[in-house]
């Protein structure tokens, strides 16, 4: 929308203390401001007699005053029947002046608009919106649209965001050009840009709100789907903004090193797995720098994916990083690397910040030397001390949990104006349709096949009144010599009080459990410790590890079977089915007990039955959307480029493909309208796709 970056201080009325107001909601520009949707439509457009209303309806009625006054009891109010010759409503106001009295006396004609409540005898509205209509002026008509009503803040009233909206439609269609192909691709009798920002903002008395309101009307369907356009080009074009910034080494000379690799496996690979490894293998065969989201549910087999690509890169001549959120988890991906690469004569690299400095010295200088082919670390792989000799792939495992400047810094390290491939990995699925756009600056990869031999673990739901049955549960699976989980939600949002919740349930398991090891873990520990309990969890020390959500990622412990989680009702799908991934990672079945207490809210029924129906993270992920909605699945990636107003990526799922074809066609065939588009409809926030 070109010249809707315009800012609401240069309309008529906007100072600082208003700017400020509509800043609360969200509203900078005027495109934002007609992006603001009203969440309902009141009908001001005809009157209607007295005596047809019935209370609960907001009506627009016009009656003369027949009396009025101020009626002192235990809370002063100001009384002032009108009719119409159909019948007769009271006024009432609780908050009024002594001149509105003055102005309500008998005779005079007014407009009134107001919800109809019942009465004592006759019906009544309570601080009813008027107007003085003057004799000549009463046949005056009523609006010619219905009324918008917009969500607010404080301080800000219906009537500034009204006229403020108006100010904007008027200066339609300057700020809100047709730039679209006419018939190229939109629905036949979807209106044209400015006509459906009107009709959303002032739609006519016949027009079905219920489908404005719901998203499925043309006119909102019309501009979700430019918005979605603008949105999803601005993260293609920021992707070939990074694959033509620099260029990468071809990793092509290392099938050889990654077939080895393949048949010294004491497994075969899934289908999916043989897929993706083929895709990554096509990207880094090429100059560009190769951008792809590796998206696999827990226990997919994500690491050994990232192996095999680690093996091409070494097999060109090239360095490969991997960095991982947590020592533990990094620790773990070290053992496995080093397992599967050792034999073939790759030296992978440990550095970690806890590690020895003599340790940690000599990692570094095999690194710059190039003697270790593999890095593997936190952090610490990105401080300014740690050079590469030639680093050609970076892998970053559940990438959401670290910065952009974080990952940034590891990327630069490639050295001489090359830019290393990167694969970044996450275990939290994204549904297709989502990823389509949210994720367009990146190529996306599925692992969405589970390796032979895993078992499937069974879901249970229970109330915390049999709290005693499960910890009878918890007694038995550790007699078998099996390890257990109970994880503790925050009961508020608070660490401290999470974390006391934890210390309490370990001392109350420990009583009952006496013959059993019981070790704790919460985020208010100190890192060295924390990583050190969970090693002696994961070396069969400790039997029963309670902990709060810490453990989501990074803890792989065959031999625990049996995980409890306690007010479950408290978490989100994509967690809960996270803490449960932890176990079920051997041959033996597996059990998830999820504990609620209290009253199940709706939400968290829909979440907890899910849970129960299946352990496809996939699957979980479509529904967790359906539920929870975009935003919050994606966290902070709506941030900036993907900030959507009017489209809703669940709701209108069915246009994306198009608004993919369409997208790369405007890039391709005609760059200056897809410009345009961009700077209308995303403007200033595309800076955030430079990162």
């Amino acid at each position: 929308m070109e010249g809707a970056q315009r800012r609401l201080t240069t309309l008529p009325g906007v100072g600082p203390r208003l700017a400020q107001r509509l800043e609360r909601l969200g509203l900078y520009t005027v495109g934002d401001l007609l992006l603001h949707r009203p969440i309902r439509y009141e009908d001001r457009t005809r009157l209607r007699p007295i005596g047809t209303l019935r209370p609960g309806e907001r009506v627009l009625l016009e009656g003369r005053v027949a009396w009025s006054e101020v009626a002192r009891g235990r809370r002063k109010r100001l009384l002032c029947r009108v009719g119409d010759g159909t019948g007769q409503l009271d006024l009432v106001f609780f908050h009024f002046y002594p001149r509105q009295a003055e102005h309500l006396r008998r005779g005079t004609c007014l407009r009134c608009f107001g919800e109809v409540r019942s009465g004592y005898g006759v019906l009544q509205m309570v601080h009813p919106e008027y107007q003085l209509v003057t004799p000549g002026d009463a046949d005056a008509p009523a609006e010619d649209a219905l009324t918008p009503v917009y969500a607010s803040t404080e301080g800000l009233y219906q009537g500034q965001l009204r006229r403020l909206v108006a100010a904007g439609l008027a200066l339609l269609p300057e700020i809100a050009p047709e730039r679209l192909p006419p018939g190229a691709w939109l629905e036949p009798d979807w209106p044209g840009l400015a006509e459906a920002l009107r009709t959303i903002h002032r739609p006519p008395p016949d027009t079905d709100t219920e489908a404005l309101l719901e998203g499925r009307h043309p006119a909102v369907r019309r501009v979700a789907c430019e918005e979605l356009l603008a949105h999803h080009m601005t993260l293609r074009r920021r992707r070939q903004a990074l694959r033509a910034a620099a260029e990468a080494p071809r990793l092509d000379r290392g099938q050889p090193l990654a077939q080895r690799l393949r048949e010294g496996l004491p497994f075969a690979l899934t289908g999916a797995q043989q897929r993706v490894d083929a895709e990554l293998a096509a990207d880094m065969a090429q100059s560009a720098p190769m951008l792809r989201l590796l998206q696999g549910d827990v226990g997919s087999g994500k690491t050994v994916v990232a192996a095999l690509a680690c093996a091409r890169a070494v097999g060109s001549g090239c360095q490969a990083a991997l960095m991982a959120p947590t020592e533990l988890l990094a620790e773990q991906h070290c053992r496995s690397l080093q397992g599967w690469l050792a034999p073939l004569g790759v030296e992978v690299a440990w550095l970690s910040g806890g590690a020895p400095a003599a340790e940690r010295r000599a990692a570094l200088e095999r690194l710059a030397d190039g003697q270790a082919g593999v890095a593997v670390g936190t952090h610490a792989l990105f401080q300014d001390q740690v050079v590469f000799h030639s680093l050609g792939l970076v892998v970053v495992d559940e990438q959401h949990r670290f910065g952009v400047h974080q990952r940034l810094a590891l990327k630069d390290k490639g050295g001489g104006g090359a830019e290393p491939h990167q694969l970044t990995m996450t275990a939290t699925p994204i549904p297709r349709t989502l990823a389509m756009t949210a994720y367009a600056d990146l190529d996306v990869s599925a692992l969405d096949e589970r390796p032979p031999g895993r078992q499937p673990v069974q879901t249970v739901v229970v109330s915390g009144q049999r709290r005693s049955e499960v910890v009878e549960r918890v007694r038995a699976a550790l007699d078998e010599g099996r390890q257990a989980y109970w994880v503790c939600t925050l009961i508020e949002a608070s660490e401290e009080v999470g974390a006391q919740a934890a210390v309490d349930t370990a001392a109350e398991l420990g009583q009952a459990l006496g013959e059993h090891r019981v070790a704790l873990v919460h985020g208010r520990m100190a890192a060295g410790e924390k990583e050190r309990t969970m090693a002696t969890f994961a070396r069969g020390e400790v039997a029963l590890l309670v902990a709060t959500t810490v453990i989501e990622v990074g803890v792989d412990v065959p031999n625990a079977t049996l995980m409890v989680i306690d007010n479950a009702e408290r978490l989100g799908l994509a967690q809960l089915h996270q803490l449960r991934g932890r176990i079920g990672r051997g041959r033996a079945a597996s059990a998830c007990v999820l504990v609620y207490h209290g009253t199940l809210s709706e939400s968290a029924r829909q979440r907890l039955a899910v849970l129960r129906e299946t352990d496809d993270g996939f699957a979980i992920a479509q529904r967790d959307l359906a539920i929870r909605g975009p935003g919050e699945l994606l966290g902070a990636r709506q941030t900036g480029a993907l900030n959507l107003r009017m489209a809703d990526l669940h709701r209108d799922a069915d246009l994306l493909e198009a608004v993919q074809r369409e997208g790369g066609r405007l890039l391709e065939q005609d760059p200056a309208a897809a410009e345009a588009l961009i700077q209308g409809w995303v403007g200033e926030a595309e800076r955030y796709g430079q990162v």
